[in-house]
């Protein structure tokens, strides 16, 4: 009997942690920290490691809460597509009032751990929070442009170390701001290209567009471009203390340019498998770039 209470008790909280890791889109959540953590190793600053720590606490909750809101209202439209039907508030696993208690909760826990660290900090993680849920999302369903709006909370997190670390905003933040500001557009749009006709049954509008056509993969190509030269910006020197060596700009233009490839293949064949390759070239490319920056910093 002991044996299977115990075994109950443990598969009901297994379930619990899934569905808290669903709400908060633990995946998503822990890439944003990675970028974070990145940015805060690259400033000039000793590294801190309770700082540090606050930081990837504070901005997986941070991340956690935008995404627990963003469910709580989509709920319905939730319910309409094949690859969110089953998210606990829609497939009826978890309440909304549970959802959002947990939403509130990681709303006050991350703006407390940022503010810890310095209030600059803070008040961007509470800016994310508020354009992401309360512009970026109901935006989805009226205009192509909220993906334009939603690439603005989307690009704090890489700047959000830095300023964590040097409490400060100035052109170095504001790089790492605009290169992940732009890696949104191609990464987002070749998500949407394969998500399109799912997307379409909660009536949102992701393309650019609004089809999937020669016009959204132009536009694709177009970001690409601009995410690949303001990667490489801090090698001429004009990026204050965020510098960049020639062999690691070398690395980051060729990985972009791997990027780049894959948009073209995009434009010449217009289907699902490419843009699923783009998008998997466009997580390799974010995440590697920001090892690179680091890496360069420190040898």
């Amino acid at each position: 009997m002991k044996t299977a209470v115990s075994t109950t008790k443990s598969t009901t909280w297994s379930l619990v942690f899934s569905d808290f890791k669903e709400i908060t889109k633990a995946r998503l959540a822990v890439s944003v920290v990675f970028s974070s953590l990145a940015g805060y190793l690259l400033a000039p600053t000793s590294f801190n490691l309770v700082s540090l720590l606050l930081l990837a606490f504070g901005g997986y909750c941070m991340v956690g809460a935008s995404n627990a809101f963003n469910q709580i209202i989509e709920r319905d439209l939730d319910a309409l597509m094949n690859r969110t039907k089953n998210r606990p508030i829609p497939s009826g696993r978890m309440s909304v009032n549970k959802a959002l208690v947990i939403a509130v909760s990681l709303t006050v826990l991350g703006v407390a751990s940022l503010y810890y660290l310095n209030a600059k900090t803070a008040m961007f993680g509470a800016i994310s929070i508020f354009l992401y849920t309360s512009v970026y999302t109901p935006l989805k369903t009226k205009t192509p442009l909220a993906v334009f709006v939603g690439a603005f909370p989307g690009a704090i997190p890489f700047m959000l170390g830095w300023v964590a670390a040097n409490n400060e905003f100035g052109i170095e933040p504001g790089t790492l701001f605009m290169i992940q500001f732009f890696w949104q557009f191609p990464h987002f749009w070749a998500l949407g290209w394969m998500l399109d006709e799912d997307y379409s049954k909660g009536g949102f509008k992701m393309l650019p567009t609004g089809k999937k056509d020669a016009g959204t993969a132009l536009q694709i190509i177009m970001y690409t471009i601009w995410m690949i030269l303001i990667s490489i910006i801090p090698v001429f020197g004009i990026t204050g203390q965020l510098v960049l060596s020639i062999p690691a700009a070398v690395i980051i233009f060729l990985m972009g340019l791997t990027m780049l490839f894959f948009a073209f293949r995009l434009y010449e064949k217009r289907d699902n498998p490419s843009a699923r390759k783009l998008m998997l070239a466009s997580v390799s490319y974010i995440t590697l770039m920001q090892i690179v920056y680091v890496i360069d910093k420190f040898i």
